[in-house]
């Protein structure tokens, strides 16, 4: 049977029942890749024309829209169809692996973040803004994001504290230096595209900061010289963390701009009130041709998103992870 895939335009001749992911890359198809296990939502690809079947998956595809989008992994070819495989020019393939990491600190960032500081025993090869899972024992099991660039000796994870936490109530009572904890990917969709030249918008609500700081930190280490605007949406002053590191950054690289804005009892000059993405919307008409690279609570990133797309960013241009709560 046939298997069209666009932008590329080639038809590929595949058995009935062939795996979607297995016959795109035997073809030297370009596209993303990680655990080929249904769980990271890398190999995510739409499905224009005809159907294919999906297996049940671990994780929501985390896209501006999911109708249609299937992941490859997961999916096998049952008939002739068309498929679209975004961005074969920004192909990311770190296959998911699991690694021992020995904490090194656990810092106190504000009332309620901690910033967890571990050193692998191998290198962990992710693109900037993927997550990965860390296990702390047995049923001590969560998702977290880099804040580090890749290539870093160690890894940086910030932590919100939830009451009445199971794993999170761990880290902050009971980890301690030098205990080992193991480290399972890279995860997620969401990652900087290094080839695009257009201004990119950052929004990070609470330790969404730690994602957006991975990404922002690679695009100007690597001489992304574009505008970036970083909004960092926050309740409250006590909720503002990072400061050293964005105005560190901001101090080096003009293209870089800040802003912080916080919900509620904001009294510094410096920042603005309100929400972050009335801020957003307050200061731009007009996002055609932009990235938009979104992180943080699942209300505000679909907000973001739904703004992001009504002032001009393309549908396949919005990149949202979404910090979906995992239960005690």
């Amino acid at each position: 049977m046939e298997l069209v895939v666009q932008p590329l335009g080639r038809t590929l001749h595949v058995e009935a029942g062939a795996n979607l992911l297995t016959a795109l890359r035997e073809h030297q198809v370009p596209i993303s890749y990680s655990c080929t296990a249904g769980r990271c939502g890398t190999c995510r690809c739409k499905v224009l024309e005809g159907e294919v079947h999906e297996m049940g998956r671990e994780a929501k595809i985390t896209g501006p829209n999911d109708d249609g989008y299937v992941l490859a992994c997961m999916s096998s070819v049952t008939a002739n169809c068309v498929v679209e495989v975004p961005e074969p020019d920004e192909v990311v393939t770190h296959p998911a692996r699991i690694i021992k990491a020995t904490v090194l600190a656990i810092e106190e960032m504000t009332h309620d973040i901690r910033r967890l500081r571990l050193k692998p025993a191998k290198p962990l090869d992710f693109s900037p803004g993927q997550y990965a899972t860390l296990q702390f024992g047995p049923e001590l099991v969560r998702p977290y994001s880099m804040a580090n660039v890749p290539g870093s000796e160690e890894l940086e994870f910030h932590v919100r504290l939830v009451p009445d936490g199971r794993v999170t109530g761990h880290i902050d009572r009971v980890l301690a230096v030098g205990d080992a904890v193991r480290v399972s990917g890279p995860l997620g969709t969401a990652y900087l595209r290094r080839k695009h030249e257009g201004p990119m918008l950052c929004v990070a609500g609470g330790t969404g900061l730690a994602p957006v700081l991975s990404i922002v930190r690679a695009a100007l280490a690597a001489g992304m010289a574009q505008p970036i605007h970083l909004y960092f949406g926050v309740r409250t002053r006590r909720d503002v963390y990072g400061l050293a590191w964005l105005e560190q950054l901001r101090e080096r690289h003009a293209n870089l701009h800040l802003h912080v804005v916080v919900s509620t009892g904001n009294d510094d000059p410096q920042w603005r009130g309100g929400v972050v993405t009335d801020a957003v919307s307050h200061d731009w008409d007009s996002l055609a041709g932009w990235r938009a690279y979104l992180c943080g609570a699942p209300p505000m990133v679909e907000a973001a998103a739904l703004l992001a797309k009504k002032k001009g960013v393309l549908p396949e241009h919005v990149y949202a992870d979404a910090f979906y709560a995992s239960g005690i």
